[in-house]
């Protein structure tokens, strides 16, 4: 069994750097993205939200490799980035054609939901300059041998962005596990990104092709099933209630085909209703199963972000040193926090995760 052999703080500059697509979100509130009349923008995007979970709440050294068209709306999503704190020193800026024949900025319009309403997401990323990004591009020498980084971070939503997307991701892969880095993936499925380049056949030849290079496997009961092709025992025809006992099992069958991977963690999560949730999350290392109690009658406000920054959370339990138990509970305790602000990142304070580690209510903090 493959254990987590995390490089000290001195060991590099960052500690950890992503490689995704940054969108602009455009968010309409209360209301709905086919009736609205304003929004309110956000930059979000799986594998960055996790880096800046980090940078924000945890204070830790942060970068995101990205590719942004250079126009105002690349601009902005600088900008808000910027505000995040998280390093662009490896933001590819690609020059823009003035109309987006060649390369655009991806926008993600998002609601929230209310009750019965789900969450509602439309996508507009095609032909994006991440999307772009082909193998040799990046200098992933200079990121982990000369800069140094303790951790790499990538998921499945990069991944499904086109053809040199998965090259792009199993090239730094490979520099990171060369260099001594941690790797995490979060599988992330979206039927969206791959109903129209084959689906959940293609997301497995892609994502069965990365997980050999995985020490850190993130994802919900779907991703497991639709992204990996492994079955779970116990799920309900709505995919909304898992079984722990069956999603055990699969977790172990994971392991046992890919026994690289040293952690697999998932976020349980029964949604009763778009604003109430159980949530909870599990995590394997080395051999033994560790849980987050499950809050029960979670209030959400935006779940959007609520599973990187439980990833985050997680992450932030390994590079600090903790054990496998306090660090699925900090994550699970993140990922609550994220859902009652807006926006696809995190709001909370280091402070304010740790109270929620440690207590159920929302005592008023004077």
């Amino acid at each position: 069994m493959s254990k987590l052999n995390v490089k000290t703080k001195q060991q590099g500059k960052w500690d950890l750097v992503s490689l995704g697509e940054v969108m602009l979100r455009l968010d309409p509130g209360d209301e709905r993205i086919a009736t609205t009349r304003h929004f309110r923008v956000w930059e979000g995007g799986g594998e960055y939200n996790v880096a800046r979970g980090l940078r924000r709440c945890f204070g830790l050294e942060t970068a995101i490799v990205t590719a942004l068209a250079d126009n105002p709306v690349g601009r902005l999503v600088e900008d808000l980035m910027l505000q995040g704190g998280v390093s662009q020193k490896y933001v590819r800026w690609i020059p823009y054609d003035g109309v987006g024949r060649t390369v655009r900025n991806g926008l993600n319009f998002t609601e929230r939901g209310f009750g019965v309403r789900a969450a509602l997401g439309c996508s507009d990323r095609g032909h994006t300059a991440a999307s772009q990004l082909k193998p040799g591009d990046i200098d992933w020498q200079q990121i982990f041998s000369k800069d140094g980084a303790r951790w790499f971070h990538t998921g499945g939503i990069f991944c499904a962005l086109s053809e040199t997307t998965p090259q792009v991701a199993l090239e730094a892969m490979q520099a990171a596990k060369q260099n001594g880095a941690i790797v995490s993936y979060d599988l992330n499925y979206r039927a969206s990104l791959w109903k129209s380049i084959g689906g959940k056949s293609k997301a497995q030849e892609v994502n069965r092709r990365l997980a050999p290079y995985v020490d850190v496997m993130l994802g919900n009961e779907e991703d497991f099933t639709a992204a990996l092709g492994f079955s779970v025992s116990g799920l309900d025809e709505q995919h909304s209630k898992i079984e722990t006992g069956g999603f055990k099992k699969m977790i172990e069958a994971v392991v046992k085909e890919y026994p690289s991977i040293a952690v697999i963690a998932t976020t349980l999560r029964n949604a009763k209703t778009a604003t109430r949730n159980d949530w909870g999350a599990l995590c394997y290392h080395d051999g033994q199963f560790f849980e987050a109690p499950m809050r029960e009658d979670l209030e959400i406000y935006d779940r959007v972000g609520g599973g990187d920054s439980f990833a985050s959370g997680l992450i932030y339990g390994f590079l600090s040193g903790k054990d496998p138990q306090w660090s699925v509970e900090c994550g699970a305790a993140h990922g609550a926090l994220a859902m009652t602000t807006p926006g696809d990142t995190t709001m909370a304070t280091l402070s304010e995760v740790l109270q929620a580690m440690s207590s159920r209510t929302a005592r008023i903090e004077r």
